[in-house]
């Protein structure tokens, strides 16, 4: 199996002078946790919700997040720093003929969640992430039970 079968070709990026509040929205309303940092759609950098909730400070400090008007109500304040500050540069990828082995090997080894997927001329073309990874091994995990609960039944044939 190839890193083309399983990677997301869909990918929400940000680019190094955004502002992280731009980082916040995406990660919280897309329900993603990688954006890779593209410039003229080459990858140059990637953020994860870690390195943004990171830079927004401890959990204690629920004011880097959220200030109370005074109303009764909350609005949101994201600290106005930018992406190049929070970004991880030097970045790990893949290749979308890469084996989706390798990859999740690369992202044991690494500790890391995702991986941009880019082609020959690092342009990014997908995102590779572990939930991917683990959606797939999930399906063929369970495809092996199955078969061996037939064949401790007598019934692998039928």
């Amino acid at each position: 199996m190839r890193v083309e079968d399983l990677m997301t070709s869909k990918v929400f990026t940000v680019e190094q002078h955004d502002l992280i509040d731009r980082v916040f929205f995406l990660i919280h309303y897309e329900r993603i946790r990688h954006l890779p940092v593209v410039e003229k759609g080459k990858v140059i950098g990637i953020v994860s919700d870690r390195d943004l909730y990171k830079a927004l400070g401890p959990k204690s400090n629920s004011q880097a997040i959220e200030a109370a008007t005074g109303t009764g109500t909350t609005e949101m304040h994201v600290i106005p720093k930018k992406v190049q500050h929070i970004m991880h540069r030097g970045v790990i990828t893949v290749n979308p003929d890469t084996y989706a082995s390798e990859a999740a090997a690369k992202m044991a080894e690494n500790k890391i969640g995702a991986l941009p997927v880019v082609d020959k001329d690092n342009k990014l073309v997908g995102i590779l992430s572990s939930t991917d990874i683990l959606r797939v091994f999930s399906k063929i995990e369970k495809a092996s039970e199955k078969r061996e609960e037939r064949i401790a039944a007598g019934t692998a044939h039928k």
